[in-house]
């Protein structure tokens, strides 16, 4: 908890107490260190306060932090003295909004392991993320805390850390995935099948065609921890995850009651109990994508195509579409992200002219990563200086 300082400025619900770094190279923004939240971040909306500072000095000439940051950046220290409880917290939950100004971009690669990314700028966000994945892995009773049987082997698993983008490159959120090692898994003894179909790029491209010529709405939503709603029916086991060892519990393993990301049956297990909830709400599958939803309301006509836990719905109205968010939220934990701007990578634009898909901002990332966002651009990819010869083989002329 940070110690209330009478010299530093009182702010506002949307203000961050920041330090100025320099100038962006892409922009015509300020770049800042946030010292809340432990980033790297850019805004042209800022107050400068230049008599306050927000290191102290030291009489030999350096400084030091007037506080600690939440989580050390010392590499040497151990992941489990991070104290991270997997405590569901009682008050409400408030989405942070610092107004269209306010960017944070991934200015560094994706981390690699926990402790990465618990000593790394981000660790605030990083530790939220993780939270909210074990609360969601506690309240859907996903294993209990058991004794290994005798002849029984487990299976480890892993954080799986990433961060989503949006459309113009800057952080749309920190996502956190316990994952199982399935590849430890035996076939016909720890899984039978594994298929499990998804919907076709194709399929997603006719789609938004067609909501292009009749002037449909896109909107779309993902579901939460998507493969901790089906059932297991196998005995499978697994050590506890990094970092939530139950005090005193150590020696006991995971017995797994619902599917967890990286299970060999578990695509299979999801889809079909997706695909039961739908048919029994009276949707129909695609015979040509069997991933591709639909039912008619009212000669009004719904579509909702499938991807792994990503999904898109098709309506000439909003009253149509929200009639199929209440029966998804009703049956699956799920996230409404409104209107659709970004699917598996294509990024979705509507003018007066139509529907975009276009994928700027991932070729935008880049030419960033390989510094070459500034070089001219040119009518065909090839060195107009560079002279072709031709090739002589034992059937040429030339030969």
């Amino acid at each position: 908890m940070r110690l209330p300082d009478p010299k530093r400025p009182k702010l506002g619900v949307k203000a961050s107490t920041c330090v100025f770094l320099g100038y962006s190279l892409y922009s015509t923004t300020y770049r800042f260190f946030d010292i809340d939240n432990n980033t790297k971040i850019e805004s042209r909306d800022a107050i400068f306060h230049e008599n306050i500072f927000a290191f102290k000095y030291k009489n030999s000439g350096g400084f030091e932090q007037q506080e600690k940051f939440e989580c050390s950046t010392s590499k040497s220290k151990d992941v489990n003295e991070y104290e991270i409880e997997p405590r569901r917290s009682k008050r409400p939950r408030i989405e942070k909004d610092f107004g269209p100004e306010y960017y944070v971009y991934n200015l560094q690669g994706d981390p690699t392991s926990l402790e990465e990314a618990l000593s790394s700028p981000g660790s605030g966000f990083w530790k939220e993320a993780i939270n909210d994945e074990m609360n969601s892995i506690i309240s859907n009773n996903t294993w209990k805390l058991v004794d290994l049987p005798p002849g029984c082997k487990t299976i480890g698993c892993k954080w799986v850390l990433r961060r989503k983008l949006k459309p113009d490159g800057s952080i749309e959120k920190f996502k956190a995935r316990l994952v199982a090692k399935g590849f430890k898994q035996k076939e016909d003894i720890d899984f039978f099948d594994t298929f499990s179909p998804f919907t076709k790029v194709t399929s997603i491209r006719l789609l938004i065609a067609i909501a292009a010529i009749h002037n449909l709405t896109i909107h779309q939503m993902d579901v939460k921890t998507a493969f901790l709603n089906g059932d297991l029916e196998e005995e499978i086991y697994m050590d506890q995850p990094e970092a939530f060892t139950m005090p005193g519990n150590e020696h006991k393993v995971c017995k797994l009651l619902k599917f967890l990301y990286g299970l060999k049956q578990a695509p299979r297990q999801r889809h079909e109990k997706f695909d039961q909830c739908l048919l029994s709400n009276g949707f129909k599958t695609n015979e040509s994508d069997k991933c591709i939803y639909y039912r008619t309301f009212d000669d009004a006509h719904v579509i909702i195509c499938l991807y792994v836990d990503d999904l898109l719905i098709f309506g000439p109205n909003m009253d149509i579409i929200n009639v199929a968010k209440m029966l998804l939220k009703n049956n699956f934990d799920m996230k409404d992200l409104g209107e659709a701007n970004v699917i598996l990578g294509m990024k979705i634009s509507r003018t007066s002219n139509g529907i975009f898909v276009d994928q700027s901002h991932y070729i935008e990332k880049i030419l960033k990563k390989y510094n070459y966002f500034d070089c001219k651009p040119t009518s065909i990819p090839f060195d107009s200086n560079v002279h072709l010869f031709p090739t002589k083989d034992e059937n040429d002329i030339y030969n």
